[in-house]
């Protein structure tokens, strides 16, 4: 399969309608804590987040967003707080986790950039495992879950990669794509 072109450009005020219809979307919501508008807008307006819009392809349609947080963490460790996207199975994950590790080293300058992803998620945790995270450790049932009806709790996996990780998969040309 083809890596499709996916590019980041800063999510605006105009674009939280899309945002928020995307985390709404039964595809996505088992895997994420939906945010409120207001706390889009903040991520949006604080210095230390930085909230972007994934665009696909040559007509840069809208395909999800991503969120970024601690960057300006003073020890360098960069979160990839959420990355929601609306259309599955295209390879948007893979082409979007190679240009998120890029932007995280190369323009945050991170020197850790981790994620924290639900035991459930498990095509996330395959992709992340094979991008190069390594899982640091789990908080056990840490967060309620409702899925179609069933109320109960699942784990949240921590995973990151360190600055000279990244730096062995560029040199290895494990990083095609980003």
């Amino acid at each position: 399969m083809d890596t499709p072109r996916v590019s980041l450009r800063p999510t605006m005020l105009s674009d939280l309608d899309f945002v928020v219809s995307v985390e709404q979307d039964a595809a996505n919501r088992p895997f994420i804590t939906p945010w409120e508008r207001t706390q889009h807008e903040g991520a949006v307006r604080f210095p230390d987040f930085r909230h972007f819009i994934i665009e696909v392809g040559p007509e840069s349609k809208r395909s999800g967003f991503v969120i970024f947080q601690g960057c300006r963490n003073p020890h360098g460790s960069v979160e990839l707080k959420r990355i929601v996207l609306a259309p599955k199975g295209q390879g948007l994950g893979r082409a979007c986790a190679r240009l998120l590790k890029k932007l995280a080293f190369t323009q945050l300058h991170a020197h850790r950039f981790w994620l924290d992803v639900k035991a459930l998620n498990t095509r996330a945790l395959k992709l992340y495992a094979s991008e190069g995270f390594v899982e640091e450790g789990r908080l056990r049932e840490s967060v309620r879950v409702n899925i179609e009806g069933a109320d109960g709790y699942d784990s949240l996996i921590v995973m990151s990669m360190l600055d000279r990780e990244y730096q062995a998969r560029v040199a290895l040309g494990e990083e095609q794509g980003g």
